[in-house]
């Protein structure tokens, strides 16, 4: 069973919907416990990493999620949920995310629009090619999937950058690191490049 995590934020049931369009089964649920028990769990969310973060702590949402990384079950972070993944972010640098990822979260450094919103090509780096939820499901390189964004990952080590999309420079859009996995964009939001990879993950067996 996938555990989609509700910590009070938006755009929780179209990923629900998302999945089960992939074939396979999720429950939204508020519940730690039923986080802690899932096989794998999915983070989405829009909104604050500040205020996200505090419901997470509060709820004890957050330690059922690191209890379910730290047991090496499969677990997926969704654009203001991959954020919560890293330790420290520019939107609030108060606030304490989850750490299950190394690296910070950094606003936009350009002249362009902030929001990033629309459509971007997707490119794999050399370690995409070869992780096991990707692979495949880029047969000519690349795949154009949904942002809507402001903040991105950042500062992160060798191999942990598993794809790249572009804005006034390329930042990392798909990261991932031992049974860990992020998308900046919304793969709910995505068509059926998106439905795809959702269903690589309730199929992964890191």
């Amino acid at each position: 069973m996938i555990a989609v995590v509700d910590y009070g934020v938006n755009n929780l049931r179209s990923v629900v919907r998302a999945v089960v369009a992939g074939g396979h089964e999720a429950t939204l649920t508020a519940d730690p416990e039923t986080v802690h028990r899932a096989g794998r769990v999915l983070v989405p969310g829009v909104g604050n990493f500040g205020q996200a973060s505090r419901n997470l702590a509060a709820s004890g949402l957050g330690a059922a999620i690191r209890e379910v990384a730290d047991a090496g079950r499969p677990v997926m972070g969704i654009c203001l949920g991959l954020q919560l993944f890293f330790r420290t972010s520019e939107e609030a640098p108060e606030a304490a995310g989850l750490g299950l990822l190394p690296g910070t979260v950094r606003r936009f450094r350009t002249d362009l629009p902030v929001p990033h919103v629309g459509w971007s090509s997707v490119r794999l780096t050399a370690e995409g090619t070869r992780h096991p939820v990707l692979a495949g499901l880029f047969p000519d390189g690349e795949q154009f999937f949904y942002h809507v964004h402001s903040y991105h990952p950042a500062g992160l080590p060798d191999g942990v950058a598993l794809a790249t999309a572009d804005y006034d420079g390329p930042f990392p859009t798909i990261v991932g690191q031992g049974n860990v996995l992020g998308a900046q964009f919304h793969p709910e939001k995505s068509q059926q490049a998106g439905i795809a990879l959702l269903a690589r993950f309730a199929e992964w067996a890191p």
